[in-house]
């Protein structure tokens, strides 16, 4: 399987841009595996960064700012995804005792167990 039978195209100006469409076609491919498994467990992919962020960071919480400095997706609301997660039980959210401007957000036993149970299930697709 090579990238010319996928996009059908066997004609390229350079190889600059045969790697370029490589790159973005790989993305989609990858990205399209990704969501098949999250949308098992009723977790978007922005979703899913944000909990995976927490977790990286836990026990120490991190505002919104900090969060969406480390997202994959620089253009996601944040503060909107937050709160969908809290609905979900999977992060709590607390006033910042250091800086009353800022929201301290914590993963929760949830989130965590969300998360193995997709880091389950990824381990499953890559073998």
């Amino acid at each position: 399987m090579g990238l010319e039978n996928e996009i059908v195209q066997s004609k390229f100006r350079n190889e600059y841009q045969k790697a370029i469409i490589n790159i973005i076609y790989t993305y989609h491919w990858v990205t399209d595996r990704v969501k098949a498994v999250l949308l098992s467990e009723d977790i978007t992919l922005q979703q899913f960064n944000i909990l995976r962020i927490l977790r990286g960071s836990d026990p120490t919480p991190l505002s919104t700012h900090k969060i969406r400095e480390r997202m994959l997706d620089k253009m996601s609301d944040t503060s909107r995804i937050v709160d969908r997660l809290i609905i979900k039980g999977w992060v709590e959210k607390k006033m910042c005792s250091t800086d009353k401007r800022l929201v301290d957000v914590f993963i929760t036993k949830e989130g965590k167990k969300i998360l193995e149970r997709i880091d389950k299930k990824s381990e499953a697709m890559n073998a």
